[in-house]
């Protein structure tokens, strides 16, 4: 069962918790693996509308705008992708929010048992948080799907500020996936002729620098694939999320014969009938694989 389907199933606008004797391991069960569910296979559809395995149970926590149970915190709207995290002997489930403008990121604390311990606040400020990722070190990347969109690192066990990532890049984010052993971290974009990009920390564990690149694929279906890398756009410091970056005040741009621009891009040039990408401080564009609008950083 895909996420969107799990949230579908939840009830419009709600959050579920799923209990049971096998729920300890799934919460933080290792990634998920092609071939049959070791859970077996699901049964009925039980009074919250969601078909599980044996040995599993729902309930419903949480409904937006409605304090989660057994706290005084109102749940957010438009509940999107999330994650569980280990936390002591229980563990802590984020959900991002996928409005404009308010956004953001929330959490569930729950108790080994299963009871909830608390619900709080963990990103605020942004805009239309959809999808991400969890780090290795225990971060949830809160993905913005705006155009120009950040990614913003959040801190799920809570005491810690959100810090909004800038040196993964700036466009229409969806998910974040990482690779421990190549010390990367791939993203995708929410465009349908969208990029497919992977970041390159320069210390693995801090986000804070690194290199951006696009993929470029011979073809849509075959040919050579190589990663070219995506200029740095200066002025790009890290900034704490509890900021929301806001619209830019500055008024678009136009080179003859283009697109529009935002401000302080450099012009386009037209290159074939390839897409285009920024150059940094030669102010050209190159050729990227067809289909890709090109990056912005």
């Amino acid at each position: 069962m895909d996420r969107r389907t799990v949230l579908r199933a939840t009830v419009a606008d709600g959050a579920a918790a799923f209990s049971g004797s096998l729920w300890a391991g799934a919460a933080v069960a290792a990634p998920a693996q092609p071939g049959p569910s070791p859970y077996g296979p699901p049964g009925a559809a039980d009074a919250n509308g969601i078909q599980l395995p044996a040995g599993f149970t729902s309930r419903v926590i949480a409904r937006s705008r409605k304090a989660v149970a057994g706290t005084s915190y109102a749940w957010h709207d438009a509940p999107d992708g999330g994650v569980c995290f280990a936390a002591g002997t229980g563990w802590i489930y984020v959900s991002n929010s996928e409005i404009t403008p308010g956004g953001g990121a929330s959490a569930v604390r729950f108790n080994a048992d299963g009871s909830i311990a608390s619900a709080y606040r963990i990103l605020s400020g942004t805009n239309q948080n959809c999808a991400g990722g969890a780090t290795p070190w225990g971060t949830w990347l809160s993905c913005e799907e705006v155009s120009r969109g950040y990614v913003y690192e959040t801190y799920p066990q809570g005491g810690t500020t959100a810090v909004r990532q800038a040196a993964m890049g700036r466009f229409k984010h969806e998910a974040a996936a990482c690779d421990p052993d190549r010390r990367v971290i791939y993203l995708t974009e929410d465009e349908t002729n969208g990029c497919f990009y992977r970041f390159r920390p320069t210390t693995w564990g801090n986000l804070s620098a690194g290199t951006l690149e696009v993929l470029v694929a011979g073809t849509a279906t075959s040919g050579p694939v190589t990663w070219a890398r995506v200029p740095d756009q200066p002025g790009r410091a890290r900034s704490p999320a509890t900021r929301s970056p806001g619209p830019s005040a500055s008024t678009a741009v136009r080179a003859a014969g283009t697109p529009t621009a935002p401000a302080g891009s450099p012009p386009r040039a037209t290159t074939g009938s390839g897409r285009t990408t920024r150059s940094t401080s030669a102010s050209t564009w190159r050729t990227t694989p067809r289909g890709c609008p090109g990056p912005r950083r």
